[in-house]
């Protein structure tokens, strides 16, 4: 592991192709939700190696990296495979009322962070139940970075946690970064600025006063959970952790920037960190800086996910025993 001035940088080394990958053998596992059941797949390649679970972003994404509102990378799955050949394991969830978990509870909007992070907590404990392992790792990528570092509050049975694409300021600072940067947002940048003034101060906005698409990205059924989400700072919460850490980031990701990974290292100096040229949110590779390119990725179930996304997380929890 090399040093450089304030961070811990992680020097990876590619893995060479073996022989022909075995198939991959996944279980179908619950654990108790609210309602009804929680449900997930496990890989598990060998009962031995490290074993992690892969915590979603936000919104309906399901336990493959994809959801209904055009997002088809499939890079959870993808992730899982390649880290399966690599002797990891991993375990992958829908959300609460979503998908396989839909019995799970009937508004998959009436949540909270804190439940998400219990949620994993219990896949962690799952896991260290059947197979005998000491501890688990937690993956959390996008939204699911801040659910990570809220789980690590309590590290009871947790072997560190790894950010990836992982907000590292509130996220009511993150979303104006994102509705500044599109000039296609200029019509709706006043009301959407001022509906996440509200929403941080407490306060739930009438959808029926916000201007398309506001209205339908911020309906009243999700608010309750904004307000909950905006209301955690990522760099606080992981300035407490006292686990290890690893913060992934890819430099061509236009939804969460370096500047976040920076800032969950500055407030963990002890942590890792890697950034990884070419990588985008949904941790494909992208040639240009074009943006059209790069959100056509979210759409690609064929393109493969960053070997250096495989090859980052691979040696971290490998190394790091």
């Amino acid at each position: 592991m090399m040093k450089v001035p304030g961070f811990a940088i992680l020097a990876i080394v590619a893995v060479s192709a073996a022989a022909a990958p075995t198939p991959l053998v996944t279980t179908e596992l619950t654990v108790p939700g609210p309602q009804g059941p929680v449900a997930g797949t496990l890989v598990d390649p060998d009962g031995k190696g490290p074993a992690i679970v892969i915590i979603p972003g936000s919104g309906p994404t399901d336990r493959d990296g994809n959801n209904p509102l055009g997002v088809k990378a499939a890079s959870y799955r993808m992730l899982a495979e390649a880290l399966a050949a690599r002797g990891i394991a991993t375990l992958r969830a829908d959300k609460r009322g979503l998908g396989a978990s839909k019995a799970a509870m009937a508004d998959p909007s009436a949540v909270t962070i804190a439940d998400y992070a219990g949620d994993a907590h219990a896949w962690a404990k799952l896991i260290a139940e059947r197979t005998g392992r000491r501890c688990v790792w937690l993956l959390g990528h996008s939204e699911g970075g801040l659910i990570a570092l809220r789980a690590a509050q309590d590290p009871s049975g947790l072997c560190g946690i790894i950010l990836v694409a992982a907000p590292g300021r509130p996220l009511g600072t993150v979303m104006r970064g994102q509705f500044r940067a599109n000039p296609a947002n200029a019509a709706i940048l006043d009301a959407a600025l001022a509906m996440l003034d509200a929403i941080e101060a407490g306060r739930q906005v009438d959808p029926a006063t916000l201007p398309p698409p506001l209205d339908k990205m911020f309906p009243a059924a999700v608010q309750p959970y904004m307000i909950d989400l905006l209301s955690y700072d990522p760099a606080k919460l992981a300035a407490s952790v006292r686990l290890p850490i690893l913060i992934v980031q890819g430099e061509r990701d236009t939804q969460v920037g370096v500047e976040d990974a920076r800032a969950l290292a500055v407030a963990a100096p002890r942590a890792t960190l890697a950034l990884l040229p070419g990588v985008n949110h949904v941790l494909k590779l992208v040639a240009t800086d074009d943006r059209a390119a790069n959100r056509a990725t979210y759409g690609d179930p064929t393109l493969p996910i960053a070997p250096a996304v495989i090859d980052t997380v691979a040696a971290f929890v490998t190394m790091t025993r």
